[in-house]
């Protein structure tokens, strides 16, 4: 059911009958917003988390530098962005 079609239904109530709705609805947006919303981790819980992650494979990890690094994956994405352009790809 679409909301449209909810909306043409609710329209028909009185207006009494809306008021509930509405209320209701309310209801049940406030009671479904306190579960959806994630508690903040603390600080051991995101170490935790991290130590049980697999380890990551970094990209050109034989690059130390941080910039030599930064300027690697630049040029890498406009040799690949170039490609795009001169329809290679």
């Amino acid at each position: 059911m679409t909301v449209a079609e909810l909306l043409k239904q609710a329209q028909a109530l009185s207006p009494q009958e809306r008021d509930e709705l509405v209320q209701q609805l309310i209801t049940l947006r406030d009671a479904n917003g306190d579960s959806a919303t994630p508690q903040p981790k603390t600080g051991a819980e995101i170490v935790a988390m991290l130590k049980a992650m697999e380890p990551i494979e970094l990209v050109d990890a034989h690059i130390e530098d941080p910039v030599a690094w930064v300027n690697a994956q630049r040029d890498k994405r406009t040799q690949q962005l170039k490609s795009y352009r001169d329809g290679e790809a």
